[in-house]
């Protein structure tokens, strides 16, 4: 990173959430902020080896940081794993003249930005944006708290005609390998049991929780069910199990699925996109690379690539605490 940076290229990969245009938006106005161009790559890192490019000004990113989803679009890219296919992104990236990328996704992106630092050094910095919320090195991801209020709402909704109906239902929610979502979303929005990874109950504990429900006059319950949770292979499996276990229960389930990831991103992802954004140029421009910008007690915070990949984001054991004590 001798060379002054002149251009920075902006990709969003993996899944897409919430925030993600502000971010784009506010790395495009970083850059216009500070007189250097700012090159979209479309489809993520597919894009970056078909050298599918576009220079970005702030014409493009206007208006664009109320909507949901990403302009720049993401794609999973198998050939990006190769070393003959980043091979092929890095040199489409110097002909284009550009001297820094930022990369707006999860693990899986932050781990092709650190084989591209590894394997050319070329200067790489990391905005995390994933629904999930399961990113060390932030208090919060982008997408995240938009994901909670859209679970909340609909779960809110849910419960309107469980009570009507005295039914019981299993309600599924992102998360493969972290409860972040459904823990939140069941606090908040009063379930009877929530099911997660990072806390095994088991069957028997689910079956005592509902049987303590039934004995004090609950006639609907809501669970919610984190996707990675394995109490069954499915929340299909697990919803009948407990309907032939205890017929008495009219059981539901209800998938929420991607409709988590859609809509328009609330005021908070709004602001941590935009100061992520401003940070993730700063960065580069103050020859800062291979790290990630997260928010940790409202500070920015830069964070190794590797330590994002590797280390995992903790689930907050008081929350588990008021869980279990607001459950009763």
């Amino acid at each position: 990173m001798n060379e002054p940076i002149k251009k920075i290229a902006l990709l969003t990969s993996g899944g897409d959430a919430p925030g993600m245009n502000a971010a784009i938006r506010a790395v495009v106005r970083a850059c216009t902020y500070y007189r250097i161009e700012c090159v979209g790559v479309y489809r993520g890192y597919e894009g970056l080896i078909e050298g599918d490019f576009e220079v970005l000004s702030g014409r493009h990113v206007s208006n664009i940081i109320n909507k949901g989803g990403t302009i720049l679009k993401s794609a999973r890219s198998m050939e990006f794993k190769t070393v003959e296919g980043r091979a092929k992104a890095y040199e489409n990236l110097i002909e284009a003249g550009v001297g820094a990328l930022v990369v707006i996704g999860g693990d899986g992106t932050f781990t092709g930005g650190l084989k591209f630092i590894q394997e050319f050094n070329f200067p790489v910095v990391g905005i995390p944006g994933t629904i999930d919320n399961d990113i060390y090195g932030t208090d919060f991801t982008i997408g995240y708290d938009t994901a909670l209020n859209t679970v909340v709402e609909v779960i809110d909704k849910i419960r309107d005609t469980a009570g009507s109906h005295n039914r019981l239902f299993f309600i599924e929610v992102m998360g493969r390998d972290a409860g972040f979502i459904a823990l939140n979303t069941g606090i908040g929005s009063g379930a009877e049991e929530i099911l997660i990874p990072e806390k095994d109950i088991g069957l028997d504990k689910l079956e005592e929780s509902l049987a303590k429900g039934r004995d004090k006059g609950k006639t609907s319950s809501i669970v919610v069910v984190t996707e990675g949770e394995k109490i069954g292979k499915s929340v299909f499996e697990l919803g009948d199990y407990i309907k032939e276990k205890y017929p008495a229960y009219d059981i539901r389930v209800s998938v929420l699925g991607h409709m988590q990831r859609g809509g328009s991103p609330s005021c908070f992802d709004r602001v941590l996109a935009s100061r992520l954004g401003v940070a993730a140029v700063e960065c580069l421009l103050d020859r800062v690379s291979g790290v990630m910008v997260g928010v940790i007690n409202n500070e920015v915070i830069l964070t190794g690539l590797n330590k994002a990949i590797k280390l995992n984001n903790e689930i907050d054991k008081e929350l588990l605490r008021v869980a279990e004590i607001t459950s009763v």
